[in-house]
C-alpha cells in the first residue's frame, strides 16, 4: 500500500508541475518576428555600434519594428541595404558616414619629447608617468593603443608615429575614442572638411618649441572664416559646423597648418601660408 501511495504522489506531482510548465509557457511565452533572423543575416555583422545600437541583433530588432531605417547602417553597401529594405517594405533612408579623426599632428618629425619613457608600449601607460614625456602635454603619444584596439584595420601607425585613419574601413565603433588617453579621437562626418588637427591650449610662439605644427592661437583662421564659422576658445579655433563649412578660406594663413582641409579621401590640405614639414628623422630637443 505504501508504495501505491508513493507512486501516486509522485505521479500527481509530475502531473501538477508539467500543468505548471505548460501554463508559464503560454503565460511568458514571448513571440519573436521570425523576420528578426533574416534580416539579421542580411547585416554585416560588425556589431559595431555604428547604427547607435549595441550590435546587429538590436538593429535588427528595431528594423523589422519600424524604429529605424536600414541606411543607419552605414557599414554595408548601398545593395545590402537596399535588399533590407525592399524585404522589409520600407524606404531605405539615409545616414552620413561618420569616420574617427585625430586631433593631432604632432608626429616625431616635427614634435619634440622632454622625456624618454621607458616601459609597457602603451599610451594608457605612458600617460600615467608624467603625461607620457612628450614636450605637448596634448599631443598623441603614438603607442598605438587606437590600432590595438580596432578590430577593423582601420588605424595604422605611420612613420612619425601618428596614427593614420582609412576611411573606407573605419565603421566609427569608437573604441579608438575610448582607448586615446589624451581623448584626441572624436566620431566626425566626412563632410567635415575643415579640420582642427590640434589640442594644445598654450598660445604664442613658444608652442614651436614643442610641435611645429602646434596651434599658437593667432586666431587668423577665425578672421578669416565667413561669419561665426570659427570661434577662438581657450586658444584653439572650434568650427562650428552649422554653419556653412565648404570653404577653404579659413585654413590659408595658417602659419603652421593647425587647421586643415580633409579631402573625400582624407588627403590632408594645409594653407598656402603654412610652412612646409621636410624633415623625416625624429626631431631632437633644440633643433628648430
Amino acid at each position: 500500500m505504501s508504495i501505491i501511495i508513493a507512486v501516486a504522489a509522485l505521479g500527481g506531482l509530475t502531473l501538477l508541475l508539467a500543468v505548471m510548465l505548460i501554463v508559464a509557457n503560454k503565460k511568458l511565452f514571448v513571440y519573436e518576428d521570425p523576420r528578426i533572423d533574416k534580416v539579421e543575416d542580411m547585416l554585416p555583422h560588425a556589431n559595431c555600434g555604428a547604427c547607435g545600437f549595441p550590435g546587429c541583433k538590436p538593429f535588427a530588432e528595431a528594423l523589422v519594428h519600424g524604429k529605424a531605417l536600414p541606411g543607419k547602417c552605414t557599414v554595408s553597401t548601398d545593395q545590402g541595404r537596399q535588399a533590407i529594405a525592399n524585404f522589409l517594405g520600407v524606404d531605405m533612408g539615409s545616414e552620413e558616414k561618420k569616420v574617427a579623426r585625430l586631433a593631432c599632428a604632432g608626429g616625431t618629425n616635427v614634435a619634440i619629447n622632454r622625456a624618454q619613457y621607458v616601459g609597457v608600449n602603451s599610451c594608457q601607460a605612458a600617460a600615467l608617468v608624467s603625461g607620457g614625456g612628450k614636450g605637448c602635454f596634448w599631443g598623441c603619444l603614438g603607442h598605438g593603443d587606437c590600432e590595438v584596439v580596432c578590430d577593423f584595420d582601420a588605424i595604422t601607425m605611420n612613420e612619425h608615429g601618428l596614427p593614420m585613419v582609412d576611411q573606407d574601413k573605419c565603421t566609427a565603433c569608437g573604441d579608438c575614442v575610448e582607448a586615446c588617453p589624451k581623448d584626441l579621437f572624436s566620431l566626425q562626418p566626412i563632410s567635415h572638411h575643415l579640420w582642427v588637427a590640434c589640442k594644445n591650449l598654450e598660445h604664442g610662439e613658444a608652442v614651436l618649441e614643442d610641435c611645429q605644427v602646434g596651434c599658437t592661437a593667432c586666431g587668423k583662421c577665425a578672421m578669416d572664416a565667413p561669419g561665426d564659422l570659427i570661434t577662438m576658445k581657450n586658444n584653439l579655433p572650434v568650427v562650428n559646423y552649422s554653419e556653412n563649412h565648404n570653404t577653404q578660406v579659413p585654413i590659408q594663413r595658417c602659419p603652421t597648418g593647425a587647421i586643415v582641409w580633409l579631402d573625400d579621401s582624407g588627403i590632408v590640405i594645409k594653407g598656402k601660408e603654412s610652412k612646409k614639414i621636410i624633415r623625416k628623422g625624429s626631431r631632437s630637443m633644440g633643433s628648430s
